[in-house]
Formats: C-alpha cells, structure tokens, sequence
C-alpha cells in the first residue's frame, strides 16, 4: 500500500508540476507597421536600448542597415563616425548591434551595417513620409518565422531558433569564388601514338610527322615518319598548335580521315585513336 501511495504522489505531482522553461512552445508575437505611399512597410525599433527609430522592414533585404545618425547615438560607430571602409555612397562600417527589439522581439548580436544610403534619403524627404533611418533584412527576420496581414497591417514572428550566418561573409566569399576561374572536368584524351614537328622557317602547307609509336592507332592506319601531315578530321595542321587543336575535338573511338602528302602523292588514312589518359 505504502508503495502504491508513493507512486500517485509522484504522478500528481508530474501533472500539477509547471512545464519547464527550455520545453514551452515559442508564443507568436504581432507587431503593427505602417504601409508608405510607396508600399514599404515601416516599422519602429530600438538598437541597444536606444530610440525608437523608424526603419523600412523589406524582406529581399540581405543586410540590416542603420543611418550614420542611429550608428553615433547608439554607440555602434564613435562619435566621430569613424568607419571601417568607403564605398560609393560613403563611409561604411560593418558591425554587430548588441540588441535589437522590434515589438516584443528581441534579437541580440544582430549584424548591421552603418551607412547614409542615398534611397533612403530620398525617401525621407517625400512629403507624408518623414525621417527614416535604415533598414531591417535577413540578419533579423531569419531569425522568425513570418506571416504578414496587408489588411490589418501586421506583422507576426514567431522564434525558429535559428540564428543565421553571417551575410556579409557569405557576399564576401561569393564575389570571391566569382574571380576564380571556373572547374574544367577533363574526358580521357585519345592516343594517337605520332608527333609532329614544323620549324620556323617551314611555310609550306602541313606539318611533318617526326615519330609514329609501334602499335598505335597512328601505325595501325598507315602513317609513317615523314610523311606531311596536311589535314586532320577535315581541319588544316599547318602549324604544331593547328594539329593539337584537331586532335582535341576527336572523341577516343571514333574513326576519321586524315590527309597526307608522301613522295609528292596525296594520300587519305583513317585512323581511329585510342582511349587512354
């Protein structure tokens, strides 16, 4: 009985006992935003416990960008405005905020970067529109899951738990792998089993054959050294570079013709190379 008894304590107290914290489901939050003349949406923020400050809230942007002005105030720059770079629009400086609050949101390390962008500026001064000083993209809002209501002019988030990766990295090593060259897969080349050779002051038509290897596809169709190698697969070789750039277009297995001239007759071979590397 005793023991019968200890267990319906311990089961009671399971279902009476609070959820703990780190299982509780991540609760919605709603946050209102104002629609522009120009359909962007406005939202208002803080940024390390200071503001609020007015800030277009646009999905497509990769950055989260703050005005020289919220940098100074909120000590994500000094006072001076010293920044880390130039670009055309002016001074930049890449830095993480270390809070963000949107709503009831709040994203800590978020990265920004400070600079006077020139579209918002524009926008600023539209009559009906009034001060902006930045905008809010990917850093932040790929922290959420998102719905947006046009209608009731709201947005939703609700916390993912993911924290995404730096993009300003990711930009960095895109325009990077941009410059090299791309990866060339090279196919098993044909064996031919000939050289050729041509000197400077040659400048008759062809190449001459210098070498043709025993049991090769070159031996196999007849070829001999000396004899004039004046097209190959319907291409000139009047040059060493002429005859390689033929060779190259021929898949290993397939047979073409080549043309020569030997003993001052024009003859035509078929050879057919070999795979091999």
């Amino acid at each position: 009985m005793k023991r019968t008894w200890v267990a319906a304590s311990f089961l009671i107290a399971a279902l009476v006992a609070p959820a703990r914290a780190d299982t509780a489901p991540a609760l919605p939050v709603a946050v209102p935003f104002e629609l522009l003349i120009t359909k962007h949406m406005v939202v208002t923020i803080k940024i390390n416990g200071k503001g609020p400050y007015r800030v277009i809230f646009d999905t497509g942007a990769p950055v989260t960008l703050l005005s020289n002005k919220v940098g100074k105030a909120t000590g994500l720059i000094g006072k001076d405005g010293a920044s880390t770079s130039f670009s055309l629009f002016g001074p930049v400086a890449q830095t993480n905020a270390k809070k963000l609050e949107l709503g009831g949101l709040r994203a800590e390390k978020v990265p920004v970067i400070v600079m006077d962008h020139p579209s918002i500026q524009v926008l600023s001064d539209v009559p009906g529109i009034g001060p902006l000083e930045g905008i809010v993209g990917f850093p932040f809002f790929a922290r959420y899951r998102m719905t947006l209501d046009y209608q009731a002019k709201q947005l939703t988030f609700t916390p993912s738990g993911y924290v995404p990766a730096d993009i300003m990295q990711a930009i960095l090593t895109a325009v990077i792998a941009r410059d090299k060259p791309a990866t060339r897969v090279l196919a098993p080349a044909g064996l031919w089993g000939f050289s050729v050779d041509k000197k400077d002051t040659d400048e008759e038509a062809g190449v001459t054959i210098k070498q043709v290897l025993p049991a090769s596809a070159a031996a196999r169709a007849g070829l001999k050294a000396g004899d004039r190698l004046l097209t190959l697969d319907d291409r000139w070789t009047d040059s060493v570079s002429d005859c390689y750039a033929a060779t190259t277009d021929v898949k290993p297995g397939t047979a073409i013709s080549i043309k020569i001239r030997r003993d001052k007759n024009e003859l035509e071979l078929i050879v057919t190379p070999q795979l091999g590397l």
